[in-house]
């Protein structure tokens, strides 16, 4: 069954939608932070006629819609924060008023999306059983689903799945894509210090060079994927930072790399860890120097449940058409607390394009010139609308 036309009423409806994603967008906040946003989030559920709860997980929002006697419930996830960078849009009449702070993610499409879902559910009221609308606080720095989840969200509101969806620049607009299984990375994130002996740069051989020993171990690293990871589990490893305390003419003490590695299953995670250790270790004691590691999990992989995917394939075939859905998207190495959901309940997660070429929306998501385009709002909100009608059958 395909999803009716919009009404004139629900056209009506897209306007207020781009009204609240710019408001959002004007006023972004960091994790944990969202007070401003999640208050206002609030306030245009409880106007809806919603049950809303607020302070979930921190600055977490979880409101309910039910109707009819069904005792299914599904989930639908938006995330809240911004981004810790500023802003480069000076014609924006929109633009960030928070100086160092802003939506480069499309956090403030997401919550327009779901909030529109959520109006379109309450007026339609065609489905039976329970909507949850979950608006995430801390996605960014993957903390937020934890602190949701260690809040009770799944024992306080109790749900049989959950969906999402993330906006794709570089994707032509409005199409849907998804996956079986892994379609999001994991992210860990190392830290490696290696503790030498400083000295003249005139006298290298009274010092163990901790600079050549990194050097050393930064090219090593890039082994752990091409000879010790089986080459059909994909895996990253990146080293991103550099930092030595040497001056010019003095050979440092101490090197410090940062990076983050991307993988798809624990196993991986585990392998990618234990090789960095030992070589990291193993390479320092050869040269007199000592290291040490510390590794982190930071976001786990996004892994969909294939009989959700389904229906998110369905629900987004009804709204955009067959010709514009894809359901076996390459994975991307990116990473979203989604997974974090994914782990103990059954779920889906799609990408959203948000333009391609020199259209609107195609500049690259964490960018200072990215903005959300609000082209593809009617697509997010009635795309989660449909999911509630099909999953929730009347």
């Amino acid at each position: 069954m395909s999803n009716p036309e919009p009404s004139i009423h629900e056209a009506e409806l897209e306007s207020g939608w781009v009204r609240w994603r710019h408001e959002f967008h004007r006023f972004p906040e960091t994790g944990f932070n969202e007070r401003r946003t999640s208050d206002r989030v609030a306030q245009l559920l409880e106007a809806l006629g919603l049950q809303v709860h607020r302070g979930i997980g921190g600055t977490g929002v979880v409101a309910s819609l039910t109707v009819g006697t069904g005792q299914r419930v599904i989930g639908i996830r938006a995330d809240m924060d911004a981004l810790a960078m500023g802003e480069n849009a000076p014609d924006r009449a929109y633009a960030s008023a928070n100086q160092g702070c802003m939506h480069g993610c499309g956090h403030d499409g997401h919550m327009a999306m779901v909030l529109g879902a959520a109006q379109l559910l309450t007026h339609r009221r065609d489905f039976d059983g329970t909507v949850r609308f979950i608006f995430q606080p801390a996605e960014e720095h993957g903390r937020g689903a934890a602190a949701m989840l260690a809040d009770g969200l799944l024992e306080r509101f109790p749900m049989n799945e959950i969906y999402g969806a993330h906006n794709i620049p570089g994707m032509p607009a409005g199409q849907i894509a998804t996956r079986s299984g892994g379609i999001m990375a994991s992210e860990d994130n190392f830290v490696i210090r290696i503790t030498g002996r400083g000295g003249h740069a005139a006298r290298p051989h009274m010092a163990i060079d901790p600079l050549v020993i990194g050097a050393e171990i930064v090219l090593m690293l890039q082994t752990i994927v091409a000879r010790t990871i089986d080459p059909q589990h994909p895996a990253v490893v990146s080293c991103t930072e550099f930092h030595t305390d040497g001056i010019r003419n003095a050979i440092p003490t101490e090197v410090v790399i940062k990076g983050d590695t991307r993988s798809y299953s624990a196993e991986v995670q585990a392998l990618l860890e234990k090789q960095m250790r030992q070589l990291c270790e193993g390479i320092a004691a050869a040269h007199g120097a000592n290291c040490t590691v510390e590794y982190t999990h930071e976001f786990a992989p996004t892994v969909n449940w294939p009989e959700c995917v389904e229906v998110a394939v369905r629900a987004a075939q009804a709204v955009v058409g067959a010709d514009r859905v894809t359901a076996s998207v390459p994975p991307m190495m990116i990473s979203e607390d989604f997974g974090g959901f994914l782990r103990v309940i059954p779920g889906a997660f799609v990408f959203i394009g948000n333009g391609d070429g020199d259209g609107p929306g195609a500049v690259p998501l964490h960018n200072a010139k990215y903005d959300f385009n609000d082209a593809i709002l009617p697509v997010g909100a009635r795309y989660f609308a449909e999911l509630a009608r099909q999953r929730l059958a009347a």
